[in-house]
């Protein structure tokens, strides 16, 4: 009787989230490549530490930017042990719009080392429009045209575009698609760009845009100095402020790769999950919420001896295999990877359970650093 509620419970959620899926993907928007010259002064700012396998093209895909005239490139090397530093100071001999600023100091007391550079080299700078762009993104020549032409016509403070995330481990294939497929999946998107409610947040620290005005007016990186999630706790700020924020498709406008390593993915997830839905409760109300969803009526398909049982969990997890392939062909994803979604999923249930269990232990680090002030 138990597992009957389960597996039907399971499955009308996932049903209901297809149909969900299906409606914000019409919502959805991706800037497009033919958006006008901006005139305005834009500068690209790059927190960059141990980042000499990939600093290259990202600062290339910077400085490549089409109809940005009053572009810069800022670079903050934050106490880099490998080459990213030099490799910067070479390229900037050939473009005078780049920049390297050396962070040769830890970050003070209370706070963490990625919002620490941001706002050092947002600090920086006097331009009309921030891009934040992680070391390991490589942008599209139209890019940041696209995002100041999307924040200026829809009278924005921020834009997250979530970036193409690339995939090359058998752990990353597995996990790295849920990233885009999440928000997309549950975030009510029109609703969640014309609301100032913190809770409708989703942002993607590998690009974010930002009216600099916005960004001071909601105390920029300091207010989230502490924050693990910055991206998503800056996105709050900016709402906390008045501002609006919206969440868009950024598949043409970037790509990344997050880790390259099953470890990296392992340690990546590790550093930062235990923090991402609000404390313990909330961790194993979400993890549950997605097992119940997506790996009981998989499980119940496979294993129950009830054929009743087994139609009603074939069609939950044809309904989530359905709702990560419509995101997947969005966002130009293998659709064969869809099929995983039960694994997926149950991959991330153990992602978090590792992360806190590193975080409950003291050992999460990340880059060499501790990864909370608290």
């Amino acid at each position: 009787m138990v597992m009957r509620w389960l597996v039907r419970a399971g499955t009308g959620m996932s049903v209901a989230i297809a149909a969900h899926t299906a409606w914000n993907l019409r919502q959805l928007r991706t800037p497009g490549a033919h958006a006008p010259d901006c005139t305005e002064r834009v500068a690209v700012l790059i927190p960059a530490r141990n980042e000499s396998s990939t600093i290259v093209a990202t600062v290339h895909s910077a400085l490549a930017q089409e109809g940005v005239p009053h572009l810069t490139v800022t670079v903050l090397d934050d106490e880099s042990t490998d080459d990213t530093a030099a490799l910067v100071t070479e390229l900037a001999t050939t473009d005078p719009r780049l920049t390297l600023l050396r962070g040769e100091n830890a970050p003070p007391s209370g706070w963490l080392g990625k919002p620490w550079a941001c706002a050092r080299l947002a600090r920086h700078s006097d331009a009309d429009v921030l891009v934040f762009v992680d070391a390991d993104v490589v942008l599209a020549p139209h890019a940041v045209r696209a995002l100041v032409d999307d924040l200026r016509t829809r009278h924005l403070g921020m834009v997250a575009p979530y970036p193409a995330q690339q995939a090359g481990t058998w752990l990353e294939r597995l996990v790295q698609p849920l990233v885009t497929w999440s928000w997309v999946a549950t975030l009510p998107l029109a609703w969640a760009e014309q609301s100032t409610r913190t809770s409708l947040s989703a942002a993607n620290g590998q690009v974010l845009a930002v009216d600099a005005h916005a960004y001071r007016t909601a105390g920029g990186h300091d207010v989230v100095r502490e924050e693990v999630l910055e991206d998503i706790a800056l996105m709050r700020a900016f709402k906390a402020s008045g501002q609006h924020a919206a969440t868009v498709d950024g598949s043409q406008l970037a790509t990344c790769r997050m880790y390259s390593s099953t470890e990296g993915v392992i340690d990546g997830y590790g550093k930062s999950l235990w923090d991402a839905f609000g404390g313990p409760i909330g961790s194993i109300a979400v993890t549950s919420f997605l097992a119940l969803t997506y790996v009981v009526p998989a499980a119940a398909m496979v294993a129950s001896r009830r054929p009743g049982l087994r139609a009603t969990g074939a069609v939950g997890y044809a309904a989530g295999v359905a709702s990560r392939a419509m995101v997947a062909r969005r966002v130009g994803e293998p659709l064969v990877g869809s099929l995983t979604q039960p694994a997926s999923v149950a991959a991330f249930v153990a992602l978090n359970a590792i992360s806190w269990r590193r975080h409950l232990a003291g050992t999460n680090r990340w880059k060499g650093r501790p990864v909370t002030t608290r």
